[in-house]
């Protein structure tokens, strides 16, 4: 038999061809957006107690009890939001499976879907797959904020959904109140979900304050609030993330999850449930990252690239016009091959592929690491 591909130009996805061109020259790796660090070494023994405990079978497909509750308690505290645990709070394995249940259950053949771009690679091949039909919205350059006109202009009876990204990857804007005040009359006027992507929403600077879809009612009772463990707890190899909406939107959410992983690691639920006791271990992790942008923001003021100041998430986007006027994705192959820095080209994030000359760094990585990279682009 032949295969009969459902998205026959989809490519392998950029982060796997960056990490292994990364590899392949022994390159400080600054592309894929993990970091070089382990987590909280407490966390981990709460692991190894769960492990040993026998907490090892099936978890509940919707979730281990004490970490809904966990989730639920902590987006009461810090957005005023009820979310029952039992029926509006689903596990998944990881944030991208979180995605893929999301748009599954909202996204129906011939919707069309509003994404702004640059966008996360995974939302248009997940549209596409459920039949939807991507509308793509650039934001505004240098600062990466919503061009709120043209949305009005784009939206048409077709429109489903509205993708959300704050904070945002990979440009680093952080949803304004202005953003808000758009998107409640936006909301009021047209019928849609939300698909809110959050999974950096504990990394935010300068005392910026996060704008939850989960804060807002009138947009939380349209909206499906994505959040991340790993990217919270600097454990993205454990693949836990999680999904919260209104009661009838969960039930639909859940039944897709339930037919693409049913359940997610039991033991890792149990220790992040316990680990959660104390906010601390996440309200500061602003402060934490914020040390490391300023420390790679300074060094790159000694180089050639013009970086781009984000106000939330862990990377930073360059322009590196100063140092050549080749393509994006030709240039971040010329900085791990020459150079030893691997990066992310931005131009595979945008439909139209075309290079805007930025590129991304991801400074979740020891100061050390930092450190090393930073010389090398100083060089250059």
């Amino acid at each position: 038999m032949q295969i009969k591909s459902k998205q026959p130009d989809l490519p392998v996805s950029i982060f796997s061809v960056m990490s292994a061109l990364a590899h392949q020259h022994k390159a400080i790796n600054l592309s894929q957006g993990f970091p070089d660090f382990d987590p909280d070494p407490q966390l981990i023994t709460l692991l190894e107690k769960h492990v040993r405990a026998g907490h090892n079978q099936y978890a509940p497909m919707p979730g281990v009890a004490e970490l809904n509750r966990a989730l639920a308690e902590k987006y009461r505290t810090l957005y005023n939001a009820s979310y029952d645990p039992k029926t509006e709070i689903t596990i998944t394995a990881g944030a991208t499976q979180a995605l893929y249940a999301a748009f599954t259950a909202t996204i129906f053949p011939g919707d069309e879907v509003i994404v702004f771009e640059p966008w996360y690679d995974a939302y248009l091949p997940m549209i596409r797959y459920n039949g939807g039909i991507p509308v793509t919205i650039p934001l505004t350059l240098p600062d990466f904020r919503i061009p709120w006109d043209e949305v009005r202009r784009c939206i048409s009876p077709q429109t489903r959904a509205i993708v959300i990204n704050s904070p945002h990857n990979p440009g680093g804007a952080v949803l304004s109140q202005e953003d808000i005040d758009a998107l409640h009359t936006l909301s009021a006027a047209h019928d849609f979900w939300i698909i809110s992507d959050e999974v950096y929403e504990h990394i935010i600077f300068d005392d910026i304050p996060h704008r939850s879809m989960a804060r807002y009612p009138e947009l939380a009772r349209r909206s499906i609030v994505i959040g991340s463990f790993g990217k919270t707890f600097h454990a993205t190899g454990w693949k836990v993330g999680y999904a919260l909406a209104p009661e009838a939107l969960t039930r639909e959410l859940r039944k897709i999850h339930q037919f693409v992983t049913f359940s997610v690691h039991t033991p890792t639920q149990h220790a992040y449930a316990e680990y959660m006791s104390d906010p601390g271990r996440y309200t500061g992790l602003g402060t934490f990252y914020q040390k490391r942008r300023d420390l790679f923001l300074d060094g790159l003021r000694n180089s050639r690239f013009k970086a781009i100041r984000p106000s939330g998430s862990y990377f930073v986007l360059a322009d590196y016009s100063a140092i050549s006027d080749a393509p994006d994705v030709e240039f971040a192959a010329t900085m791990t091959r020459e150079y030893g820095v691997a990066v992310i080209p931005t131009s595979v994030f945008y439909e139209d592929g075309v290079s805007r000359g930025l590129i991304r760094f991801c400074f979740a990585k020891k100061e050390e690491t930092l450190n090393r990279a930073l010389e090398a682009l100083c060089r250059i």
